[in-house]
């Protein structure tokens, strides 16, 4: 299974070209993120045509309320069976599941960290709980808005920590657990695995690719990874703000 994992920045006018490279990596499933009612449409067209004839997204249940717009699409080659999503989500349109090929697939988005009421601190308590016990095989792609800094050790640095490693007093050590649960905790104590992790390249960069972050990730549990990259080009191109990650996967024998 070729899977593409891509925050395509809500973008109408490229959407074309998006879709145009997207199709040439071949994908058999494709997650997106940032994906808006009005795009919605061109990318169910477009990936049909390349025989993605398959897609979920909770963006079907409606327009989310103002000033939320962006949502979440699986699409696949294979037919798609729809799971419940996590219960306990802030935003519904930012998480959809389904399974595929015997491989339950999680898309994810993550608030920002501004957003607010908590937005992103609950939605990452919700996924954990979902996922931390899950035995697999599962996938688990998206743009999770964290970390700020991964160490040599695997250990993260999140975004309620300041650029010196404190944890900052209005953010707190919830926010530290939430951030560190999917991209920390989930492979170091329920035996996921972070097929990017030894790459450590940024997935999003500040203008002239000064500075940044690897935001977005592919981490899997009883699925295993023959060939990952990451599409840094579609990026610099001006496609999207983030750059998309491809792998190559298949379950665990």
């Amino acid at each position: 299974m070729r899977l593409v994992s891509w925050n395509v920045a809500g973008r109408i006018q490229r959407q074309p070209e998006q879709a145009a490279v997207v199709a040439a990596v071949v994908p058999d499933v494709v997650c997106l993120q940032e994906v808006t009612v009005n795009s919605l449409p061109l990318w169910r067209a477009s990936l049909s045509e390349v025989g993605l004839t398959h897609s979920v997204t909770p963006l079907d249940g409606g327009r989310p309320p103002k000033p939320r717009r962006l949502g979440v699409l699986i699409a696949s080659r294979a037919p798609l069976e729809p799971l419940d999503p996590p219960p306990d989500l802030p935003w519904f349109e930012r998480a959809v599941t389904a399974r595929v090929d015997g491989i339950e697939i999680v898309d994810v988005h993550s608030p920002i960290s501004p957003s607010p009421h908590l937005a992103k601190v609950l939605t990452h308590e919700a996924m954990y709980a979902y996922l931390a016990p899950h035995d697999g095989p599962i996938v688990l792609a998206g743009d999770l808005n964290t970390p700020r800094r991964t160490h040599e050790d695997g250990t993260i640095l999140t975004f309620a920590h300041d650029t010196h490693g404190r944890v900052r007093e209005e953010r707190g050590e919830r926010w530290v657990a939430a951030e560190s649960a999917l991209v920390y905790t989930l492979r170091a104590e329920h035996g996921w695995t972070d097929v990017f992790l030894d790459g450590q390249e940024r997935t999003w960069t500040f203008k002239e690719n000064r500075g940044g972050w690897r935001l977005d990730h592919i981490l899997t549990k009883g699925v295993e990874a023959s060939a990952r990259s990451y599409a840094h080009e579609w990026r610099l191109q001006g496609l999207s703000d983030h750059s998309a990650l491809v792998a190559d996967l298949a379950e665990r024998p």
